[in-house]
């Protein structure tokens, strides 16, 4: 079992930067491959970025590729997506996932990942 805990969301300016956390429980945390989906009010789940379980391997949203930086602390338990340059397109509530490492050929798809954070909420103003 793992949980969760998303922060570091707020309200920001069109092309400022936030950096969201996400820490896990639990001492399985370097099994698994780790995600950032976002939702939008009325919208799908969409796939934002995603980092293999020790690092080496790093997979972004078209969107976001560029702005947006994926990271982990395996020995902290932690995940992080800085966002730079952000747009009002950006705003959302993020999610952080973990997937099983054999998944990683599907990591875009939500179907991939086992565990889900509560959110936490983006707003970009323009």
């Amino acid at each position: 079992q793992v949980q969760l805990v998303e922060s570091g969301g707020g309200l920001v300016q069109a092309g400022g930067s936030l950096r969201l956390s996400c820490a896990a429980s639990g001492r399985t945390f370097s099994s698994y491959a780790m995600g950032w989906f976002r939702q939008a009010p009325g919208k799908e789940r969409d796939f934002v970025a995603a980092i293999s379980q020790y690092g080496s391997s790093t997979y972004y949203a078209d969107s976001v590729k560029g702005r947006f930086t994926i990271a982990r602390d395996n020995a902290k338990n932690t995940v992080y997506l800085q966002m730079n340059s952000l747009k009002p397109d950006d705003t959302a509530v993020y999610y952080c996932a973990a997937a099983p490492g054999s998944s990683w050929s599907i990591i875009v798809r939500v179907m991939a990942y086992t565990y889900w954070g509560q959110g936490t909420q983006v707003t970009v103003s323009s």
